[in-house]
């Protein structure tokens, strides 16, 4: 999967609020507007940076603001257009999303559209239709404006880092309204996913109403799931947990790699998700999973999740054992773990213990394991 750079404008001084505070940071359902996007982008697995055009006057106002978001600041321009350029040359990921700050309602699911909708083009942007009819004012009165063709575009707008800097680099010193326009002047294609209602722009004094209304009923709901799993143990070449191949005189039994730590995982996250078990999706009665690595499996658990609006918050996994000793592989575990979840590596816990040698673990007959994963839904 390919990972993107998250650039938020946040320069603007949103006089149309009527407020002496800069919109962004006005509290709304608790929190600074700003920081409502912020956690949206930051908080998606494939986020790896966040970078936000500020004002230098009003950097430490936003460092407060988004404290303990890692995020790296630039200094905002004079135009929207100068901004985003001073955001995305400082971005690394090949994808980019830019955002605004006053749209405070962005879910992943949006998120995800746009990053599909990136592998077959050079930008993308959420789109939704016009509800209302429509009409300019003209010499002889109103006159009515067909809404064939007519969308309302919003942010995120995505785009490969490449194509977009070309098209900055094309674009020169002109301005444009957003980043689909600056894209679509260079002559590159693009594509319109499914917009979403509630990633509205805050632009008038009613319009925070209206963001409190729904920003003040989206506190994340906790989701747990736990899962528990066993293998045999036979003489081998070394055993799969978590992962992680150690290398040891046996292996583990089963139809794919027998990997009991994933698998205990992704019956938790399933469990999570309410989407059954691990036997439902991958039946060991299919051929198509005889040796299969188990991150598929957890990998298909996590899409389900996020399908199903859950942010994965943490993981927790324990190894039933005498052997082999998890301790010095328990690091790398870990790690492989959060990669394949998406969670950083502070949200995953990985520990092992014996049954003092008693019953089928204690005797070295076989490998237990259970988890639990816990995921905020919204």
């Amino acid at each position: 999967m390919i990972n993107f750079s998250a650039c938020i404008v946040a320069a603007g001084s949103g006089t149309r609020t009527g407020q002496a505070t800069p919109k962004q940071f006005i509290p709304v359902a608790g929190k600074p507007l700003l920081r409502w996007s912020a956690e949206a982008l930051a908080s998606h697995p494939r986020c790896k940076e966040l970078i936000i055009a500020i004002n230098e006057a009003d950097q430490a106002q936003a460092a407060a603001a988004l404290e303990g978001l890692g995020v790296v600041f630039v200094e905002g321009g004079a135009t929207r257009t100068r901004s985003v350029h001073a955001c995305i040359m400082q971005a690394s990921q090949p994808y980019v999303l830019v955002h605004d700050a006053a749209r405070p309602g962005l879910g992943h699911a949006l998120i995800d559209r746009l990053l599909a909708a990136l592998e077959s083009h050079s930008g993308a942007a959420p789109a939704l239709p016009l509800p209302d009819a429509l009409a300019r004012q003209g010499e002889d009165g109103v006159e009515p404006v067909s809404r064939d063709g007519l969308m309302r575009i919003q942010t995120p707008q995505a785009f490969h880092l490449a194509a977009l800097s070309w098209a900055f680099d094309a674009a020169g010193q002109t301005d444009y309204p957003d980043e689909i326009s600056l894209v679509r002047a260079a002559g590159l294609k693009v594509a319109l996913v499914e917009g979403d209602e509630a990633v509205f722009k805050v632009t008038y004094p009613e319009d925070f109403a209206r963001a409190e209304r729904l920003l003040g009923d989206a506190t994340p709901l906790p989701v747990t799931g736990t899962g528990f799993d066993v293998h045999r143990l036979a003489p081998g070449k070394g055993v799969h947990l978590c992962g992680v191949f150690i290398e040891c005189g046996l292996e583990l039994v089963g139809h794919s790699d027998a990997d009991v730590g994933l698998h205990a995982l992704t019956d938790a996250i399933l469990g999570a998700a309410g989407a059954g078990d691990i036997g439902q999706h991958f039946p060991p009665s299919d051929e198509r999973w005889r040796g299969a690595d188990s991150a598929q499996f957890l990998i298909h658990a996590m899409d389900l999740a996020r399908e199903a609006g859950i942010t994965p918050v943490h993981a927790d996994v324990t190894l039933i054992c005498e052997r082999p000793k998890v301790g010095p592989h328990r690091e790398a575990m870990r790690a492989r773990i959060a990669e394949l979840t998406g969670l950083p590596l502070a949200r995953v816990n990985v520990k092992a213990t014996t049954t003092e040698q008693l019953g089928f673990t204690g005797r070295g007959e076989g490998i237990a394991a259970q988890a639990v994963f816990t995921g905020a839904l919204k």
